[in-house]
């Protein structure tokens, strides 16, 4: 056989005779690309497959740790290996707590068997993987056959052509190889080469602790036991975990989520990444440098819907950069039950502020696209009617009539689907007495069916085989497990055992539609691991640290705080004027710790060890310390009353107070989260009414700070109060947001996200039915939904709709002028509210509609525009359907008020 070439431009290859040039250089790209780089891929195979059958892990990790005793910490500075789990050296940051010391990094070597990037190899295994199409994997042994080829070729042909076609060939190669690396997964194909094991193990959800060391040292920086990690990963093919590590600083949550995925790709055949979740709450608040803002509740007391974004996008930031991509936020439950836990949690009580604080949330979490290592994937929670329990108490019974379901309690959920949520957390108790984990209506078919969700549905902690031991609608656990998975349920937080496993794997041996079940929930979590991006990289960077706790996030925290804050009386003494000598006494349970400004989801579950908010993150000031910082005179404290009993300095509280120009009385709630908040009683604690009772007794100004989750009755003290704040949990930053408010460096604009009862019994929310206030019933709130007062005053005129008759399904346009007549700058929330006077059911007096909030200055007018859809004028029928039904309606914005007409 002989090759000549015809520079002409014909080319004779192999004894086919081509006549085109473009052709014969299209060839040697082609020929040389697969072959240059399957080499490159090959070598890269070498260096993986030797290493890793060289020495086992237990090995690596007893050498390094006789390295570790000769070696001196200097040496680390320049070490190149402590990229080897992160992927990137640590890189030094003027924000010395958002970055560790190098022997707090330095036991990531211990967990990494290779000096070989990390995210690169896991990107060429994933090229290796059967889930490279097949034609690429013929091409590349093809290229292997024909790279001695490609190259004689290159040796006898050193002319212009073939040289230009060898570099553009080499560019093409380059891009390509680094392309196929990032190959996108085909879950179809993954799944199908999955073993019901494979499958069982990714729905499985499991705590931090099971693969924790069993006598963890308080030295150890790596707190997981590798050999538990391998039998979880490799036996029981799990797929999921939760829990912070007991050291949670950002550089320890790296290694922990790291070391998993190492062994991911160590250990494993298919290499499917873990998805670690938390539950941040109030911003990345299981870290030690997280920023930790206002709790939900008082994120509504803003009606801020760029507060609420702003918080989501900085807890993702954070949350990403510490390596975790899912968070069990926000909550959508509607907080209509005053006496339930968890009201801090959510968006307050009504239907509409819920919805669009959580779907600004949402899209500041997740963006455009939740790849990016800037964002994370949200969890809307409790799916369904989790938040309104008939006695008040956590994981107890609700009873919801489907109509009310649909109108009150779902309409959050369906924007958290709308703004793009990945996940769905279950409720944990009873609608209408059934399990939220055994509500096939709930799940399948609303959920999954109505809203379209595609995501994946996760179970609360236990909930799974709680349908056996608590709820006993399952005789077995095994049945437990069934009936949860038929009703939707994808993904079981177990989180302690491997029992969900178990019964997974036997019921999918002789159940053909849970097979099936199994298959679309696997579809689902696998879907979602790969929209975060975590086949391609689920590692954490240590050049991400200094993005936590950034001194830009933490003035916002700042700013945040001081919206949230409620004036909800001021008879004329607010604010206070710093700069004279006047002597303030701070007092009371919550006036000088800084714990109850956060509560539960605090660096811990419940929120309550105080030594660590002095010791975590960012110096922090109490409401005490703040005023005293402000304040040029005399300010003292003294606690005068624990939350639930009479403190020692009682009698010297008092007479401090008697020598004082203004008390400022701190009261409210101890910490809690969940279970441990249940009350009994909704008055808040008789010691904190006594001290109060006391120091009017005195006849001196008393200003009342009421910080707490929920709506704690206090109408004896705030009735007789000069004035009254109100903080639903406002953060960090509290306490200097109170100062602010108090002194007038901050014109108070926070507005009731609830309505605040005036008595324990008779309570109900702002958009209650006429009989409940006709004859002898009436309607009583300390402070109703919407309240909030301000330094500066703002009044209403020209309400205009530009029709009072419109047609179905046309729009009504609403303008009102609103004018800031005080001397303050200030903002104020404008609320539209309607009212559906009569209907084939009993409307509420009213419901808000639209909010808008608007800054304006001193004596500046600016016109306010809604615009109202016909969904706007609909409800849900006894039917369980959206209906709009013609009739009058009435519009309420400030003192106006306005009709019309709607005919269909």
């Amino acid at each position: 056989m002989t090759i000549c070439f015809k520079f002409d431009y014909e080319v004779l290859l192999v004894g086919v005779h081509i006549n085109s040039l473009p052709i014969f250089i299209l060839i040697c790209i082609v020929l040389f690309t697969i072959g240059i780089f399957s080499e490159f891929l090959s070598f890269f195979q070498y260096c993986v497959s030797t290493v890793a059958e060289g020495e086992s892990i237990s090995d690596l990790n007893n050498m390094e740790k006789e390295k570790d005793n000769s070696m001196e910490l200097s040496s680390l500075s320049s070490s190149d290996s402590l990229d080897n789990l992160i992927g990137h050296n640590v890189k030094s940051s003027s924000n010395d707590q958002a970055i560790s010391n190098h022997e707090a990094h330095f036991d990531l070597i211990k967990y990494h068997p290779f000096d070989i990037d990390s995210k690169l190899l896991f990107q060429i295994d994933h090229f290796r993987s059967s889930r490279i199409p097949f034609f690429l994997k013929t091409l590349y042994k093809l290229g292997q056959i024909l790279i001695g080829y490609v190259l004689m070729l290159i040796i006898m042909s050193f002319n212009f052509w073939f040289l230009l076609s060898i570099l553009l060939g080499y560019m093409f190669g380059y891009y390509l190889f680094f392309r196929l690396s990032k190959q996108e997964v085909n879950i179809q194909e993954l799944l199908d080469s999955m073993s019901n094991e494979d499958k069982c193990g990714q729905m499985t959800q499991l705590g931090l602790d099971v693969i924790q060391k069993n006598n963890l040292n308080p030295t150890d920086q790596n707190p997981i036991d590798y050999e538990k990690l391998k039998f979880a990963l490799k036996v029981k093919k799990i797929g999921s975990f939760i829990n912070p590590p007991p050291d949670i600083s950002s550089s320890t949550w790296q290694l922990v989520i790291n070391t998993i995925q190492n062994a991911v790709l160590n250990e494993t055949s298919l290499k499917i990444p873990v998805i670690y979740a938390t539950d941040s709450i109030h911003g990345a608040s299981l870290l030690k440098e997280g920023v930790l803002f206002p709790q939900p509740l008082a994120q509504a007391s803003t009606f801020n819907l760029d507060i609420a974004y702003r918080i989501g996008e900085i807890t993702a930031l954070e949350s990403r950069a510490a390596g975790i991509p899912w968070n069990f936020n926000p909550v959508l439950d509607i907080g209509r039950q005053a006496l339930w836990p968890r009201l801090y949690e959510t968006y307050g009580e009504d239907v509409y502020l819920a919805s669009k604080m959580g779907y600004a949330y949402i899209l500041g979490h997740q963006g455009n696209d939740i790849k990016n290592r800037t964002k994370s994937a949200t969890c809307l929670k409790h799916y369904l009617g989790y938040s309104l329990p008939f006695n008040g108490r956590d994981r107890t019974p609700a009873y919801i009539p489907d109509n009310v379901l649909r109108e009150f309690f779902l309409p959050p959920f369906e924007a958290g689907v709308e703004a793009g949520a990945q996940t769905v957390m279950i409720n944990s108790a009873h609608v209408n007495d059934i399990p939220g984990h055994a509500n096939s209506y709930y799940i399948n078919d609303i959920l999954k069916g109505e809203l379209k969700f595609k995501g994946f549905t996760v179970s609360d902690w236990q909930d799974v085989i709680r349908l056996h031991t608590r709820d006993k609608v399952a005789e077995t656990p095994e049945e437990a497990v069934r009936i949860a998975v038929m009703s939707g349920v994808d993904m079981s937080m177990v989180p302690s055992d491997y029992s969900f496993f178990d019964h997974c794997v036997n019921l999918t041996k002789k159940n053909e539609k849970f097979l099936n079940r199994v298959n679309d929930a696997v579809t689902r979590i696998l879907t979602v691991k790969k929209n975060l991006g975590l086949f391609e990289n689920p590692f954490a960077n240590a050049e991400d640290l200094n993005k936590i706790g950034t001194n830009e996030s933490e003035e916002f925290n700042l700013e945040a705080a001081r919206e949230s804050i409620i004036l909800a009386k001021n008879k004329g003494i607010l604010p206070l004027q710093k700069l004279n000598k006047s002597k303030i006494l701070v007092t009371g349970p919550t006036g000088n710790i800084i714990r109850t400004l956060s509560s539960g989801w605090s660096y811990t579950w419940q929120g309550e060890s105080e030594d660590l908010y002095h010791k975590y993150g960012r110096p922090k000031l109490s409401i005490f310390e703040a005023i005293r910082k402000k304040h040029q005179g005399v300010v003292e404290y003294t606690q005068g009353v624990l939350f639930d009993k009479i403190a020692q300095d009682f009698d010297q509280t008092i007479q401090v107070a008697n020598n004082s120009d203004y008390i400022v009385l701190c009261i409210g709630e101890d910490v809690y989260a969940e279970l441990p908040g249940n009350i009994n009683n909704l008055i808040i604690s008789e010691s904190q009414i006594k001290l109060a009772k006391a120091f009017f007794d005195l006849r001196k100004p008393v200003i009342v700070v009421y910080t707490a989750g929920r709506p704690r009755v206090i109408t004896d003290i705030a009735e007789k109060a000069d004035a009254v704040l109100v903080g639903f949990l406002t953060g960090t930053r509290g306490g200097e947001a109170i100062a602010d408010v108090i002194f007038g460096d901050y014109n108070p604009n926070g507005r009731m996200p609830v309505s605040y009862p005036k008595y324990p019994n008779g309570y109900t929310t702002y958009d209650f039915k006429p009989m409940e206030n006709f004859e002898l019933n009436s309607v009583e709130h300390l402070y109703p939904f919407g309240h909030g007062l301000s330094y500066t005053e703002f009044s209403y005129a020209s309400l205009t709709l530009n029709t009072s008759e419109i047609k179905y399904p046309n729009d009504l346009q609403i303008k009102v002028n609103v004018k800031n007549i005080g001397k303050l700058d200030g903002k104020e929330t404008v609320i539209l509210y309607l009212n559906d006077e009569y209907g084939s059911l009993t409307r509420p007096v009213k419901q808000m509609k639209r909010f808008s909030k608007v800054f304006l200055k001193a004596g500046e007018t600016k016109q306010i525009d809604f615009v109202l859809t016909s969904k706007d004028l609909s409800f849900i029928n006894y039917n369980s359907q959206r209906v709009v039904e013609p009739g009058r309606f009435i519009v309420y914005v400030g003192n106006l008020t306005d009709t019309f007409l709607l005919k269909m």
